[in-house]
């Protein structure tokens, strides 16, 4: 039988990297959380940790078991305040899974007006594979998911795809590279560095058909799934990259960099998954209004 102590001990010291630092915040010697993690590893036969050099890794079975203690301790968090709260002092609890394609400036855009609720609001995000996603929605540990695409027709999942907006994309570039590939847009792109995202996106395939019907070559140095991170490879200069255009004031004021041109022949769409038909949770009411009456206008 599971010993949830011995499953958070382990998963303190997941989370620290360390044995000594796990017993320091649980007030603990670090001879008794090494124990009882040996003593969870001989009741199901496995290797939680291993050591490499002088670090304390993760086995593959620890990298399988991390998620679910997350996940239940995360939980149990939340219980926890709900139990300690007063009553009329409780905020309302909007869990929300993001899609990891989707630009994370987009996403806080969409999620915002849900903070500015009259009721206090408790968001929790998690962002992962949109199909793990929509596992946990499916569940009800989810009560919302913001994907780039509507529900996958192939899963047996219930869900409802709420569609926020579209908009076009627009091209980023450092100064230098602005200056240099800017005039002639879009033709000024063939030959050009690009990052692009990466193949489960779903503007991905409109930008590259888009490319060949514009008869544009450009050269391709980078491909992301994570937005953020082809952002940081854009604004050090590596490459032209994409963006949403509602957001692209946005991106030139937070990266630094210049806008070379848009186009309206490649969209981006956006999506609110739910397991209602017609959404009546507050805070998802306010991200479908916030993103309709406001984002993608």
């Amino acid at each position: 039988m599971l010993n949830y102590r011995q499953l958070h001990y382990f998963w303190v010291v997941a989370r620290t990297g360390s044995v000594t630092r796990a017993a320091e915040q649980l007030n603990l010697t670090p001879q008794t959380v090494s124990g009882q993690i040996t003593l969870l590893e001989q009741t199901f036969g496995v290797a939680l940790f291993q050591r490499v050099g002088r670090q304390l890794e993760l086995t593959e079975t620890g990298r399988q078991a991390l998620p679910y203690a997350e996940q239940m301790f995360q939980l149990g968090d939340e219980l926890h305040n709900v139990l300690r709260a007063q009553p009329g002092q409780q905020a309302l609890a909007l869990r929300v899974g993001v899609a990891d394609v989707v630009p994370k400036s987009i996403v806080y855009r969409l999620i915002a007006p849900s903070m500015q609720l009259a009721e206090p609001v408790h968001i929790t995000c998690r962002e992962d594979k949109l199909e793990r996603l929509l596992a946990d929605l499916a569940v009800q540990r989810l009560d919302l998911v913001i994907s780039d695409s509507p529900m996958p027709a192939h899963l047996d999942i219930k869900g409802y795809s709420h569609k926020l907006g579209e908009c076009g994309i627009s091209f980023f570039a450092t100064q230098a590279l602005a200056e240099r590939y800017g005039p002639g847009f879009p033709n000024s792109l063939d030959g050009a560095p690009l990052l692009i995202p990466g193949q489960e996106t779903m503007v991905r395939s409109r930008l590259l058909r888009w490319f060949a019907e514009q008869l544009i070559q450009p050269r391709i140095v980078g491909e992301f799934d994570d937005s953020a991170l082809m952002q940081a490879f854009g604004q050090s200069g590596s490459g032209l990259f994409i963006g949403p255009s509602a957001i692209a004031e946005e991106v030139q004021a937070q990266q630094g960099v210049c806008l070379i041109g848009q186009t309206e022949m490649v969209r981006e769409s956006f999506y609110a998954i739910s397991v209602e038909r017609r959404v009546s949770h507050p805070g998802i009411v306010a991200i479908t209004e916030g993103a309709r009456r406001e984002l993608f206008t």
